[in-house]
């Protein structure tokens, strides 16, 4: 029966039912015909304790940090800047794509606003420049789905609620594995402009003589300041022990206010639209949980956890051999469904089989996080490829968005290996932290 209550939820949500009430409703009929209704007595509690956690408080506040600052006109100042900078290098202005990614990822953790505000702004200037379409929009998608690994992201602190390990822990430990993607994209694009020079050339000199005079210290420090600030603020405050995840996201939504402020962005209809859009993505994470909570209380019930533990140490597979097909099974499924329903689906289901085999929680988490991005930019449903399709000029082809992210693909894949292979990368920060 468990098996038959979770493959009713899968085949549903991958025929397109909305999640949340797909996973409460499903989990409702089946608990009330398997474990009766007495059983639900213990919902009302379970829905509390989710929703009165303190960490997941961070959510709100980070998505608001997230949109206020795609308000503040950051990004568009940060990659104008880093074009120019790397403007005579073969692929220098993908390379600034890259770069200005990672920066907002560490702003803001919110993918879909960083693919948007990035495919508005570079995505034409790349065309212009002569760049191709896929390697134009694969660099866009890809360096837009930092934000689920580079700190503060969403998907940690949910991550960290689910299998009950520290938040700080799991954004000191994505760092390294972070910058390890940053720096492949960085050499795929090289190697790219290398193989076929017309796919990325150089900006005109005469553009890059135009910048490097005596205005160019300033505006370095006018663009890198204000978000070099931001990310100091948050992650400093957390990796130095000073404020929890909780309190930093709170540290980061009013610093973005700040920054809005001073940028001259900020207005009433401004600040409308950022809490109208900040409501409801919450509402949307939260709803999603709520359904979540009911599918592991039913799960439970029947004893389909015991029931996968049971048949899992059955089969006598090595932690390793469980590791790899678990990540198999959530790879294949980020090409059909959300990373928050993997992660409320799977991830509890998993979790206490993990405890059981004595794998390291938080290094679990971060290899998860991973596979989460890659689903940004695997079709049919990889979120990023709509983010930018919807914001691409009309001559955009689908399938050019399709080809250009195929290299990232694998080197996200590439990045996952190399985290399993070589722990020590996710170990690495929290160690040195903690030795200082």
């Amino acid at each position: 029966m468990p098996l038959i209550f979770f493959s009713v939820v899968f085949l549903l949500l991958i025929a397109g039912f909305p999640v949340a009430f797909t996973l409460g409703g499903v989990s409702l009929i089946f608990g009330y015909f398997t474990c009766g209704l007495p059983f639900f007595n213990l919902l009302p509690l379970r829905i509390w304790g989710v929703m009165s956690n303190y960490i997941l408080i961070a959510v709100p506040l980070f998505v608001y940090m997230g949109v206020m600052l795609e308000k503040s006109g950051v990004a568009e100042k940060l990659l104008e800047t880093m074009a120019l900078i790397f403007g005579r290098i073969r692929g220098g202005l993908a390379i600034s794509v890259v770069i200005v990614g990672a920066l907002l990822a560490a702003s803001t953790g919110i993918v879909g606003a960083t693919v948007v505000t990035m495919g508005l702004l570079s995505l034409p200037t790349m065309l212009k420049r002569g760049y191709s379409p896929a390697l134009s929009c694969g660099t866009i998608a890809a360096s837009g789905t930092l934000g689920q690994i580079i700190p503060p992201s969403i998907v940690l602190v949910l991550l960290g609620s689910i299998l009950n390990v520290s938040v700080g822990d799991m954004f000191m430990g994505a760092v390294v594995p972070g910058m390890i993607l940053v720096f492949l994209y960085i050499v795929w694009i090289v190697i790219a402009a290398f193989i076929k020079p017309s796919c990325a050339p150089a900006m005109p000199i005469e553009e890059i003589e135009r910048f490097r005079g005596k205005a160019m210290a300033r505006e370095l420090l006018v663009s890198f300041t204000p978000p070099v600030l931001l990310i100091g603020l948050v992650l400093g405050s957390i990796f130095a022990g000073i404020a929890s995840p909780t309190e930093a996201a709170a540290v980061g939504a009013f610093g973005a206010t700040v920054l809005t402020i001073i940028k001259g962005k900020f207005s009433y209809e401004s600040f409308k639209s950022v809490m109208a859009e900040t409501t409801h993505l919450t509402c949307m994470v939260f709803l999603i949980l709520i359904g979540a909570t009911t599918f592991g209380l039913v799960f439970r019930g029947m004893g389909g956890d015991r029931y996968l533990t049971d048949m899992i140490l059955g089969a006598d597979l090595s932690p390793n051999m469980f590791l790899a097909l678990v990540m198999g099974v959530v790879f294949i499924a980020g090409f059909f469904i959300d990373f928050f329903e993997i992660t409320f689906i799977i991830v509890p289901v998993v979790a206490p089989i993990f405890v059981s085999l004595g794998v390291d929680l938080v290094w679990l988490g971060i290899l998860l996080a991973v596979n989460f991005q890659t689903s940004f930019l695997t079709p049919p449903l990889g979120f990023a490829l709509f983010y930018l399709k919807g914001v691409a000029p009309k001559e955009i082809k689908t399938s050019q968005i399709y080809k250009g992210v195929i290299p990232y693909i694998i080197i996200q894949l590439i990045g996952l290996a190399l985290i399993i292979f070589i722990p020590d990368i996710i170990k690495w920060l929290p160690d040195l932290m903690a030795g200082s």
